[in-house]
């Protein structure tokens, strides 16, 4: 099952630090398998407030997605984003093909 590692981006800086971390993230990825899917085109608000960029990036597994972030080549880069946006940053599975919104219910018996 996919992993989604997903991250709201506000006040970003953008300055060399960004760029920076920009030019140096997608080869971070490849060992993992990971690719972006989202990068921070503008959202359509339908409801609520919305506020910042979002990204997300695909990986094969859970595993690989929390070995991505942990690696050293990602952790030489982390503070270039850190420091210069403030961000959530969370990991969450894919669901399958055959999905249903019903399905949910199975894990909240």
């Amino acid at each position: 099952m996919p992993t989604f590692a997903i991250a709201r981006l506000r006040n970003v800086e953008i300055g060399p630090a960004i760029v920076e971390y920009l030019r140096r993230i997608d080869s971070t990825l490849v060992p993992f398998g990971g690719r972006f899917v989202l990068h921070g085109d503008p959202v359509e608000v339908l409801e609520g407030d919305w506020s910042g960029d979002l990204v997300a990036i695909q990986f094969p597994s859970r595993q690989e997605a929390r070995a991505w972030y942990a690696s050293p080549a990602y952790r030489a880069i982390l503070s270039l984003r850190t420091d210069h946006s403030t961000s959530d940053v969370i990991l969450i599975d894919g669901v399958a093909d055959d999905h249903r919104a019903t399905d949910i219910l199975d894990r909240l018996a």
